[in-house]
């Protein structure tokens, strides 16, 4: 099932190909950093100097403050055995974490990552991220959600690429007044405009961690972070390495 998944968004996402579509890039090694392989990367986002991942997987859910050079955690936070981390954002000064299914958010001091409330969610949670004024959220649709600080839906977006739907949007980041969102189970970043859910460009990421890291356990792109000065930094589930990356122009 997977693999049909797969194939269909690839096809979908093709169509960008043609003449008048969206812009196409791929993207050129800068730099590569070491990345906890025991990380299965849900959110990953800079704020105040600081890189942000939230993890997954029931019973190994987590929240970290990482050294970029080194990947290991300066700070850490576990979940309970029973929730399944999702998206995470700094906006203001509160942490914002979803879940998976369990239908809550959790709210967080982001300096000391310690819990302040929590508030029920009502879809899957999947990715998150914030324009600085209020959370925009994924739920593996098509759709995008703008919440306030208390999670109250405003409004919503489908995202279209060439008039058709993209599904499994997941992990999202705020760039440039645009939407990057992963498209699950494939290599390809999305760029969304906000105003009316259209794809303005596509970013093609294949072959970004190679073969030889690769083990039986790796999964797929997952985690996109732009630092504060500029720098785009790109990642997966499990994956050995986190990426540096720029934009190129795709190849025709």
């Amino acid at each position: 099932m997977q693999r049909t998944v797969y194939i269909l968004i690839c096809l979908l996402l093709s169509l960008s190909c043609n003449g008048g579509g969206p812009k196409r890039y791929g993207i050129e090694i800068v730099k590569e950093y070491p990345h906890d392989v025991n990380s299965y990367t849900q959110g990953l986002f800079f704020h105040d100097g600081v890189l942000y991942e939230s993890t997954g997987q029931f019973g190994e859910s987590t929240m970290r403050k990482v050294d970029l050079e080194s990947g290991r955690a300066l700070e850490k936070l576990d979940f309970s055995r029973k929730y399944f981390a999702e998206g995470s954002v700094v906006l203001g000064d509160k942490l914002y974490i979803l879940t998976w299914t369990n239908k809550v958010a959790f709210v967080y001091d982001a300096a000391t990552l310690k819990y302040e409330m929590s508030y029920s969610y009502p879809r899957e949670g999947w990715g998150l991220t914030t324009d600085g004024k209020q959370l925009i959220a994924s739920d593996g649709s098509s759709r995008i959600y703008f919440m306030s600080p208390e999670f109250k839906q405003s409004r919503s977006i489908t995202v279209k690429l060439n008039g058709r739907p993209v599904r499994y949007l997941n992990e999202l980041e705020w760039v440039d007044g645009r939407i990057w969102a992963n498209v699950y189970t494939t290599d390809m970043i999305v760029v969304i405009n906000p105003s009316d859910g259209e794809v303005e460009a596509t970013i093609n990421c294949a072959g970004l961690l190679p073969q030889s890291l690769r083990k039986p356990e790796t999964d797929v792109l997952n985690g996109i972070a732009v630092s504060e000065d500029g720098r785009i930094f790109l990642t997966g589930k499990l994956w050995p390495r986190m990426y540096e990356v720029k934009l190129v122009p795709a190849k025709k």
